[in-house]
């Protein structure tokens, strides 16, 4: 497996971001689009997640700030798999969109106000509007958590397909039809069982946007940012995925208070590190 290279890293590292990626085959892509990736992962420069995350912090902090870019980007991250070259576009600007709804969703006026100003705000809403009857089926090919990874992600994976490079990247991938596998069997678990009602909702969420994707895709866990700020040591013996699919099998097996010590474990520790947000 090969995939584009890194672009340098002069500028300081960004934390806080994970991501769940989805890379599509350059065969799902219509043209002209097609040809643009081909193009693209051809000249083989393209940026890192640190790359993309800068741009949108560089944003933030312009007069006036630009909550939403005016133009969507033409990068994406790439990867090859036996000889298939496969395509994450960034989507910048839509993802930018349902972000600041998010953001409307949950934090208080005030807040919002001193953070990006009520007639950006609504400039925005009404872009996104428009943009949106023009294009009523887009959606985003990566997800951002924010000092957390979101513990219905590692339902997608397994614990043997975990790549550590320390000081450069924690990640998990693997083939569409078995992140969509994975999810299926574990919904079905966690429905059979009490108290799992929040979780079963988020992977039913997640379930209906794998299926918006090419099915010879690529699903990427990637710990992102939180790679440089969390504890080297911590990160080196983490289990996460391996947890999560303790816990389901003990579910599966009728251990209810297995499953509940296992991922009262792997909530609380996910738990603390998003309680970092809050920090001063």
């Amino acid at each position: 497996m090969s995939e584009s290279p890194p672009s340098a890293r002069s500028a300081p590292t960004v934390p806080y971001a994970s991501y769940l990626r989805v890379y599509e085959p350059l065969a799902a892509f219509p043209e002209p689009e097609r040809a643009h990736w081909a193009d693209y992962a051809r000249r083989g420069a393209a940026p890192t997640a640190q790359d993309e995350l800068r741009r949108s912090l560089t944003d933030l902090v312009r007069v006036p700030v630009v909550g939403v870019p005016a133009h969507e980007s033409a990068d994406a991250f790439t990867a090859e798999v036996e000889g298939v070259l496969l395509v994450c576009p960034w989507r910048t600007r839509l993802r930018g969109w349902l972000a600041l709804q998010e953001l409307v969703e949950s934090f208080p006026g005030p807040v919002l106000d001193a953070a990006l100003p009520p007639v950006a705000r609504r400039r925005a809403a009404e872009d996104y509007e428009r943009w949106r009857e023009r294009n009523p089926d887009a959606r985003p090919w990566i997800r951002t958590g924010v000092w957390q990874v979101p513990l219905r992600w590692f339902v997608l994976v397994a614990q043997e397909e975990r790549e550590y490079l320390p000081g450069e990247r924690l990640r998990y991938r693997t083939p569409m039809v078995q992140a969509r596998r994975r999810l299926a069997r574990a919904l079905r678990a966690l429905r059979e069982a009490e108290g799992y009602g929040v979780l079963a909702d988020g992977l039913v969420e997640v379930g209906s946007w794998l299926e918006e994707f090419h099915p010879r895709s690529m699903v990427e866990l990637d710990y992102g940012g939180l790679l440089h700020a969390l504890p080297a040591a911590g990160l080196a013996a983490d289990r996460s995925a391996g947890e999560l699919a303790e816990g389901l099998a003990a579910l599966r097996a009728g251990d209810a208070e297995g499953a509940a010590e296992a991922y009262g474990v792997l909530a609380d520790r996910w738990r603390a590190v998003r309680e970092r947000l809050f920090a001063n």
